[in-house]
Formats: C-alpha cells, structure tokens, sequence
C-alpha cells in the first residue's frame, strides 16, 4: 500500500508538459540502448553484467524502461533490477521519473516506489539520480554521473561514477546506513558506427562503513577491481 501511494502522489506532483496542457499530440518513437554489455575479469569472480535503457513515447512524455545486472561464473544470474518509469520533462535538459523498481536474486526478491530526476548537467555530464523506498520501508537512494571525451572522431573514453546511499542499515542485501558504496569506472569505446561500439575499460567497485563490514561477513569482497571489455549498442 505504501509503495501505491508514494507513486501515486509521484505521479500528481509532476509538472505537465504545455504541449499536454494544450491538446498536443506528440509523434510516437522508440530507443532501446545496451549501453554495457561487458566481461569483467577480477581475482576469482569473474563476471558478466550488463545495462539497458529503452523508451516509447513523445520529446515530453515518455515510458521508461532500465535495467542492468550481473550473472557471475558458477552462480549464474545474482542481481537482476528491471525499472518501469513514467519520464516527464521539465527543463530542455531534464526528466522528472516516477514508478516502480523490482530486484530478482535467490533472496530477497524486493520492490520499490522510484522517483528521481535524469538529464544533462553543464560541460555535457550526464546524471541519472533516483530514490527508492522499499515494500519493507527501507529508503534508498543512487547517484550515477559519466561523461563522454571524444579522443578522435571514433574513439571516446567514457569516466563513470556511482554512489549509493542508505537512510537506515539492510543486513540482507549487505547495505549499511550512509554512505554505502562508490563505484568508478573508465571506458574506452571505438565507434564502429553510432549504434555499435566494442570498447575496454576498468572498474573498481568499494563497499563503505557498515556495508563493507556486512560484505565480509558474508565472505564478500568489499573492494573490488576488474578489467573489463564489451559492447555497446543502440536498437
């Protein structure tokens, strides 16, 4: 119940475009981007993980779809979150987003209300921030920024970072409260054309505080570096 009130109230509180207040009629199209599907390698964990964005809608309205996750050797598919996201803008470079998020692993399977904001920053730095409440009550929240540096007219190198926060501790998903993890990343991808670009890179991926206390525990690594290669592709 509480996940359906938090997107419902999401949902009344984003603006409206003028062209919907107006009885515009946006033409439908549709993208679906792979933007990684990579190999990593890392001392004992390898791993293959991947992430997707796809949309079907208007310039101001639109239905979104993400989704990224990780199948490591031997263990087959650990982590798989699949976002379903109404995505209204409300500045040339923003969209305000509300919806659901549901992870699927052994244990526990947890669904969430989502809201957040994803758009261009200055200097061309891409942001995608969201908050999740869970269907336990647990508040989270992911800030993910990265940038691309064209080398050549084909050749762009790509940083990335990623934080997670927690309002509260979560011992059956290994998160502690504040400062959870962070995560850094840099790509170097070769444009074959736009839509299909093979690149390489490393990424190095460190639990913090509380959460890196529950990892060991849990026999993880809470520091982990890889390099990585693999692809990336629009639909």
């Amino acid at each position: 119940m509480r996940i359906k009130t938090l997107i419902a109230a999401a949902l009344l509180l984003a603006p409206l475009p003028a062209q919907a207040m107006e009885g515009h009629v946006e033409p439908l199209f549709w993208r679906l981007t792979l933007d990684q599907l990579e190999r990593h390698w890392q001392d004992g964990q390898d791993a293959t993980s991947w992430k997707l964005d796809g949309f079907i809608g208007g310039d101001y309205e639109k239905l979104r779809i993400k989704s990224e996750g990780e199948a490591t050797d031997g263990h087959g598919v650990e982590e798989l979150e699949i976002q379903a996201l109404y995505s209204v803008m409300v500045d040339d470079f923003w969209d305000f987003q509300a919806g659901i998020r549901h992870d699927f692993r052994p244990q526990p399977q947890t669904s969430y209300a989502t809201i957040g904001f994803q758009g261009l920053a200055p200097q061309f730095l891409e942001v995608d921030a969201q908050a999740f409440l869970s269907d336990e009550g647990d508040l989270t929240a992911r800030l993910e920024t990265e940038i691309d540096l064209p080398l050549t007219r084909q050749l762009i190198l790509q940083p990335h970072a990623e934080i997670d926060l927690s309002a509260q501790d979560v011992p059956s998903q290994t998160i502690g409260a504040g400062v959870s993890s962070l995560g850094l990343g840099l790509r170097l991808r070769y444009e074959i054309v736009q839509e299909v670009a093979p690149y390489i890179g490393l990424s190095w991926e460190k639990r913090l505080g509380e959460s890196a206390r529950l990892s060991r525990a849990a026999g993880e690594d809470p520091d982990r570096v890889s390099f990585l290669a693999g692809i990336r592709l629009w639909l």
